[in-house]
């Protein structure tokens, strides 16, 4: 089945995924075959980040900018700045001035910091070594309930959940303000560590009147980095069944790998979204990042297999998905995700649904810092199609639906118009 299956996929949509294949370093930028580092004995964090990017950033001319002078400007600051979350706020102003995605310093106050090194840390044997003594058991983890937030004018909102999170369970919505988290204000780490298995207390506003606050009962649980993203995209399939017509649906949270594919894969050529009529593939949040195939699926060509069990029964597979297929995509959908927004309209894969992306499509690697903190620099810039540069620009869906987040109470009106436009395309 696996030889069969592989030749299906060797078509003439291989030069479609070839030039797909320049995103992957998007995400996972290891041409060199390992993970850079810095001397833990250059003076400072500062000078550190100062001196990688000068040497690694892909525009030698910095768009522009002095960057010697903005040295000058901000290495003071930092050196007054009284903890390590607000140094790397400063430092991360002073990257931002570069206004180029990949650029940015993550630190261990963060979720996206397990979740990036989750993404790298399986792949690269020095970065296993580097970080042996803080992850001395060989996994990136770390507390929470599964969520994405964003500040909103000074609020904090759950912008996204995980599917099959303690978050999800709990009936936690996005839109959801959150007030405060065990009787103390909310911090997308702090508020949840060493409380695994514990539950607590959520206090949330569910509306604009504050009569709509509620408490909240979720128990967090001990993510895995390496794996969190898999399991959420089995969590998220669905099958929404109306007028006799099947929509399936599977939530991409990431593609920084082959296992993400391979669940996709999987899931639309033998399991569960196998007998659906037309399919919704959601890549909003997340991740980027995407396999050398990762649109094979929906544009190669080739024969089917039907297999004959003894007594009679008849199973019939497909290398590939030619039926009605929809994209999600939002502000969110970052990276290689945007490159398959752009190969779905370029190549009249299916319509692309939702809000215009993030317009962050350059080269990003990765450095260990001498405090462990991770700075992402963008070492490359990419153009796609040899003379499209997404990078600022994003890609705009064909139907653009807008989802405002404060107090959503749960609803998803890009979802719910692609499921739509998917049923209305079944024959």
């Amino acid at each position: 089945m696996q030889t069969v299956i592989r030749k299906l996929k060797r078509s003439k949509s291989y030069l479609l995924s070839f030039l797909i294949a320049i995103g992957i370093g998007l995400v996972l930028w290891l041409s060199q075959g390992s993970m850079s580092s810095v001397s833990s004995a250059q003076p400072s964090l500062f000078d550190t980040v100062w001196s990688t990017v000068n040497e690694n950033f892909y525009d030698p001319e910095f768009k522009g900018l002095d960057w010697a002078a903005l040295k000058s400007q901000y290495q003071p600051q930092v050196a007054k700045a009284s903890s390590r979350a607000k140094k790397a706020e400063v430092i991360n102003e002073m990257l931002d001035r570069l206004q180029t995605s990949h650029t940015h310093l993550f630190t261990a106050d963060e979720p996206a910091y397990y979740q990036l090194l989750g993404i790298f840390y399986p792949r690269i044997r020095e970065l296993r070594t580097q970080l042996k003594s803080t992850f001395p058991e060989g996994k990136i983890q770390y507390e929470g309930i599964g969520i994405v937030t964003q500040p909103i004018q000074g609020k904090m909102f759950i912008k996204a959940i995980f599917e099959g999170s303690p978050a999800s369970k709990a009936g936690l919505k996005v839109g959801d303000q959150i007030l405060r988290v065990a009787d103390q204000p909310f911090h997308p780490l702090e508020s949840f560590q060493g409380k695994a298995n514990q539950p607590i207390k959520l206090r949330i506003q569910r509306t604009p009147d504050s009569s709509s606050q509620k408490n909240i009962t979720v128990t967090p649980k001990l993510f895995d980095s390496t794996t969190m993203f898999v399991e959420a995209i089995a969590n998220s399939v669905q099958m929404v069944e109306a007028d006799e017509k099947k929509v399936g649906y599977i939530h991409m949270w990431s593609y920084a790998g082959d296992q993400y594919q391979q669940e996709l894969e999987d899931e639309v050529i033998y399991g569960r979204l196998r007998k659906a009529d037309a399919l919704v593939l959601d890549l909003r949040d997340g991740w980027g990042g995407d396999p050398l195939t990762a649109l094979q699926l929906f544009t190669a060509r080739g024969p089917s297999l039907t297999s004959i069990n003894r007594d009679g029964e008849a199973s019939t597979f497909h290398g590939q998905w030619n039926k009605p297929v929809v994209m999600l995509v939002n502000e969110g959908s970052r990276s290689a995700k945007e490159i398959l927004a752009y190969g779905f309209q370029q190549y009249d894969i299916g319509p692309v649904v939702g809000s215009p992306t993030a317009g962050a499509v350059v080269a990003g690697r990765p450095f260990l810092m001498p405090d462990q903190s991770l700075l992402y620099v963008a070492v490359k810039d990419v153009y796609v199609d040899k003379t499209v540069r997404l990078e600022g620009v994003g890609v705009t869906p064909n139907v653009v639906i807008p989802l405002p987040i404060p107090y959503a109470q749960g609803q998803d009106p890009q979802k719910e118009r692609a499921i739509a436009m998917a049923r209305q395309a079944i024959n």
